[in-house]
């Protein structure tokens, strides 16, 4: 008779963030010592790495710190399932990532995986982590954001998950009025998904295949050509309102552009980035 109880079962799923079945078989194997049942599950986790290569890690959280109110920095960490995704295991790498994160400075991916935590690359730590969880686990992105005030909003899409969605925004002032602008258009950029902080970010290309799309949509209307340029010119504007974060509509006031709430706080953005998990 196996030498554990349910209860071993639980604590060692919720200390690993593994299946049910691969736990009792650890447990099988090492008699009920979950010590060596979780050496176990590493060990096979890591053979079966390689065949993770391939899967797909569309789940995940969204992770974000600032450090003193200057500085932002926000990590997304990838995995199979929302069961890991949710597990006490994967929310512990990922704050682990997230240290690293603030630690290194690093503002891109490459540089935070080779980052040394616990003696080894972060990258290391990532595979055998997911190993342990029994999934692809990956580190997709990083941002870093400075500016006299920095706001990071996290928001849950599901109750019963971590975030999904993250923002840093950061501006140029750092009275109240300021820091209250920065915290309501983190807020606004989860809800409204802006690509750019400006017009001029936009890429050249984008923009005249955009007005190149209109021109030809209003003749296919049958609009006269001389209202041409001013129709083709009014949709290019309603293109920017969905891209562009300063010119989109305030989330709290839609009478009012994002860039208006900066002006009116008496302070100016520096730098915005916003992550989805998987999008």
């Amino acid at each position: 008779m196996a030498n554990y109880t349910a209860a071993d079962i639980k604590a060692l799923r919720e200390r690993t963030g593994a299946g049910m079945m691969d736990v009792k078989k650890a447990l099988d194997e090492a008699n009920g010592d979950a010590d060596k049942a979780m050496e176990l599950i590493r060990i096979k986790g890591l053979k079966g790495a390689t065949k993770r290569e391939g899967r797909s890690t569309a789940e995940g959280l969204v992770a974000a710190k600032v450090i003193d109110g200057t500085v932002g920095v926000m990590i997304e960490l990838n995995c199979e399932t929302d069961f890991v995704a949710k597990s006490a295991k994967f929310i512990e790498l990922a704050d682990k990532v997230l240290a690293a994160a603030v630690e290194s400075g690093a503002a891109d991916a490459e540089t935070l995986l080779a980052y040394n935590v616990d003696g080894k690359p972060l990258s290391e730590v990532v595979v055998e982590e997911g190993a342990i969880l029994g999934e692809k686990v990956v580190v997709r992105r990083v941002a870093r954001i400075e500016g006299k005030s920095v706001d990071a909003y996290l928001h849950k899409t599901s109750k019963d998950l971590p975030a999904q969605v993250g923002v840093l925004f950061a501006v140029d002032g750092d009275s109240d009025a300021a820091k209250t602008a920065a915290h309501d258009i983190a807020v606004h950029t989860a809800a409204y998904a802006p690509t750019y902080l400006t017009r001029d970010e936009v890429p050249a290309e984008t923009v005249e295949n955009e007005r190149r799309i209109a021109d030809e949509t209003a003749r296919a209307e049958g609009k006269p050509e001389a209202a041409l340029t001013k129709i083709v010119e009014g949709r290019l504007t309603g293109f920017f309102k969905e891209i562009v974060l300063l010119d989109q509509p305030f989330a709290k006031d839609a009478k009012k552009t994002v860039a208006k709430v900066l002006e009116e706080a008496g302070t100016a953005p520096s730098g915005f980035a916003r992550f989805r998990v998987g999008a």
